[in-house]
């Protein structure tokens, strides 16, 4: 799945970028071309396909049906309590472009007497790689939670002293329990996102909240060529699937993979469909009036509107009952840093309400914080109240459904179907 900060520039303009899975498309999904799918087709029908661990790893696959709790290793453990921050210190920070306000960088060099390093990156597969080479010793890392096992396992990730940071209890409490990091002995929660479907009501004149089906909002022929699907293989694939009822969107099977891509090749027919990331521009322009799009980049959109057109002509749909794609990625202290005292002291810092507010009015995107609601963020005009709906709710996080990480044999296919929806078009 392409993150939403994939491909984002400082300036908040869309550059292309590779997906987070992309080396698929160059590796395995490419020999699926060249070779077929026979194999792998086995492989995901097999009963092992769906288990908790990945094929050929002992790396679990962490669902909310099976939580992980990730392993302490002997020669890696958490620094000691009580430790005062590193002094003449400059904290490496390495995070998704454009996902951390300055201003907030800059409070924390002043309350620490330090001085803080951003490094940025736009895809996980280059932040891994990095990670990997040991170039630049950092200290904070933003990952996504599919990820996690392997930087476990790896050590890149050093395992947190929860002494160091009381303000998670300003968190939702499913952060101090979550499925993918059970006892969050190595995460904190950074933001939090659903995809749903945002459109121009002044164009567009079904509600998707008096709809029968509204993931199939899409699929009408009346707006042929103002409608956009993600480009993302995970996103959009699993829009497919909802669109016929299937909310498995950690599917192996290779019939209901076949079926969503059949239902995208149909959409691109119907209405001649735009395959791109823009929707936090394309929709406020009235390029695009149906859009497949992220909560965090629709709370944002008011700011691309044309001059005298009022924001409020754009929508956003999430199911109400919280069964649709929910995100969310974390904070984490890396092993190699020189300086896990203030490394500490920044997740800590990070899960305070008034930070947490100033980052939001840069990034757009929701942090789980208790006292951070939807009401709260219009009063503090980080949201305007006719997109209320895309503040993201605990209840959306305890019932929604979320794209994790698939056994390399499945990842592919999606990747296979995802190729050919895409390239078709």
């Amino acid at each position: 799945m392409r993150h939403p900060r994939e491909g984002w520039s400082p300036e908040g303009s869309r550059q292309p970028g590779l997906s987070r899975r992309g080396f698929l498309r160059q590796g395995a999904a490419a020999g699926l071309l060249a070779g077929g799918i026979g194999t792998l087709l086995e492989a995901c029908s097999s009963p092992s396909a769906g288990g908790p661990s990945s094929s050929g790893s002992a790396i679990p696959l962490a669902r909310p049906n099976h939580p992980v709790t990730w392993p302490l290793y002997a020669d890696n453990k958490p620094i000691k309590s009580g430790l005062q921050p590193e002094k003449n210190a400059t904290l490496q920070i390495y995070n998704w472009v454009a996902y951390l306000n300055q201003q907030c960088v800059k409070d924390f060099e002043k309350k620490y007497n330090c001085k803080v390093q951003v490094t940025t990156f736009n895809t996980m597969s280059e932040a891994m790689s990095k990670l990997r080479t040991e170039q630049v010793k950092f200290d904070v890392f933003i990952p996504t939670i599919d990820v996690l096992g392997t930087l476990i396992e790896s050590r890149i990730l050093r395992p947190l002293n929860h002494s160091y940071i009381p303000n998670i209890h300003q968190a939702w409490p499913d952060f101090t329990n979550p499925f993918y990091d059970q006892k969050w002995q190595y995460t904190v929660p950074y933001t939090i996102y659903t995809t749903g479907i945002a459109w121009r009501k002044d164009y567009v004149h079904e509600n998707p909240y008096t709809m029968a089906n509204p993931w199939a909002m899409p699929w009408q022929a009346k707006y042929k060529g103002k409608v956009a699907i993600l480009d993302d293989y995970r996103e959009s694939i699993s829009l497919g699937l909802m669109k016929d009822g299937i909310f498995n969107l950690n599917t192996t099977d290779p019939a209901q993979i076949t079926q969503s891509q059949k239902a995208l090749q149909d959409l691109s027919q119907l209405v001649n469909v735009h395959i791109d990331n823009n929707d936090y521009s394309n929709v406020p322009s009235g390029q695009i009036w149906i859009h497949h799009a992220w909560s965090g980049d629709m709370a944002a959109a008011p700011a691309y509107m044309p001059k005298g057109v009022s924001p409020d002509v754009i929508g956003y749909w999430f199911p109400p009952d919280g069964k649709g794609p929910v995100g969310n990625d974390t904070m984490a202290v890396l092993a190699g840093g020189e300086n896990p005292v203030l490394a500490h002291l920044f997740l800590d810092y990070m899960l305070d309400l008034p930070n947490a507010l100033t980052n939001i009015s840069y990034n757009g995107y929701m942090q789980p914080l208790t006292a951070i609601t939807p009401q709260r963020l219009v009063k503090e005009g980080l949201l305007i109240p006719s997109l209320i709906s895309t503040a993201v709710l605990p209840s959306y996080f305890r019932r929604g459904v979320m794209e994790l990480e698939l056994p390399p044999a499945a990842d592919a296919l999606w990747q296979q179907a995802w190729l050919s929806v895409s390239k078709g078009i």
